[in-house]
């Protein structure tokens, strides 16, 4: 029998899996781009407290607009990109993947395009695929930087009603020149489409990067998606959101379901936004483990692209999956991702990043690591 026998299920859904990266209990967790390091007790404690005030007021629904958090994360934007944008320019959801699919649903459905340029996010099609829209990609260059005269020609070529920039991109790292992301947000206004760059890793970008929120002012039709699952090491509170214009955020607060951020989430996110300079004080070294993985990954013979994220994707392998399981079998768990012969390991902590070390070592030293 089949997985659906006797369930209506839509046609289309029926050959997919469930989307996730392994959960695995291993000693070390290096395949999903969290921050490793978690909150201090004091910042424990705050979120607690906050949540216990959550919790007394819990047989009412919660702030259904949260625009206490947006103006909170409007501030936070602010400090950290120049950004001086009103509550009603934010919106925020179950984490960055949600705003994401408020998207599509507002822009996107049957006899609409969503267009993005791989290897990219592996989501961005589920999100398409979700919601009715179709699903189109052009090409990044062999070294994952974006030609914009290339993404310019595929945007006219197909008309989509949506367009997805990951900056910096999943799984490469690669952040894009804002001068491209400026001339594609140009394009996509004069041609009636919405542009999204998702900046999920944006606090680990290079210094001297600058964040697409600049260009908000001049393009009502970008949105630039954020989350607080990566640099401010709150993956678990699952709180994503986005800046852009009202008209823009007016129209995802269309489609979103009622009540859709619980007070106990914005009670979290609001203490967290409170400590945002401890939780981020880490990223720095995260930068700088990052940039030494990849001398270190280069060093050994391996190709190792330069990533503003806290990730790095590296290859190219003869068998990507057999080294991606010995890696496992030494309890280290990175991720299978990206295009053929890759894999990507998320930074941790020193004592992670040197069981990485030592097991890839090994392995380069074996028949498994044989590169292509």
């Amino acid at each position: 029998m089949g997985r659906f026998d006797g369930l209506p299920i839509r046609e289309e859904l029926k050959s997919f899996e469930p989307y996730g990266a392994p959960q695995l209990d291993v000693p070390v967790l290096l395949n999903v781009n969290e921050n490793p390091y978690p909150a201090s007790e004091e910042t424990v404690a705050d979120i607690a407290a906050a949540v216990a005030v959550a919790a007394r007021g819990m047989n009412r629904y919660p702030d259904r607009e949260f625009l206490d958090l947006r103006a909170d994360l409007a501030a936070y934007l602010a400090r950290e990109s120049g950004a001086q944008l009103a509550p009603e320019q934010i919106w925020a959801a179950n984490g960055s993947n949600e705003v994401m699919l408020h998207i599509l649903q507002a822009f996107g459905g049957p006899g609409r395009t969503a267009l993005s340029f791989a290897p990219t996010y592996s989501m961005y099609p589920e999100y398409a695929r979700d919601t009715n829209t179709g699903w189109v990609t052009g090409r990044r260059a062999e070294d994952f930087t974006l030609d914009p005269s290339k993404a310019l020609a595929a945007i006219s070529r197909h008309h989509p009603s949506v367009v997805l920039l990951a900056s910096p991109n999943n799984p490469t790292g690669t952040a894009l020149p804002i001068e491209v992301v400026e001339a594609i947000a140009a394009r996509t206004a004069a041609l009636g489409s919405v542009l999204v760059v998702d900046e999920a890793y944006a606090e680990f970008r290079r210094t001297g990067t600058p964040s697409a929120v600049s260009l908000l002012p001049t393009y009502p039709n970008l949105a630039v998606a954020r989350t607080m699952s990566k640099a401010f090491a709150m993956a678990g509170g699952r709180v994503g959101y986005l800046a852009a214009s009202k008209q823009f955020v007016d129209a995802l607060r269309i489609v979103r379901l009622p009540y859709h951020l619980s007070a106990v989430t914005q009670a979290v996110a609001r203490a967290a936004l409170r400590h945002s300079d401890e939780l981020l004080g880490r990223v720095e070294q995260l930068r700088v483990e990052r940039d030494e993985t990849v001398d270190w990954l280069r060093s050994l013979g391996l190709r190792a692209v330069d990533s503003d994220a806290n990730f790095v994707l590296f290859g190219t392998f003869a068998d990507r999956h057999a080294v991606w399981q010995s890696l496992l079998d030494d309890g280290v768990l990175i991720r299978e991702t990206g295009p053929d012969g890759w894999l990507r390991v998320s930074i941790g902590t020193g004592e992670e990043m040197a069981a990485f070390r030592a097991s890839l070592e090994r392995i380069l030293k074996t028949d498994t690591g044989r590169l292509s």
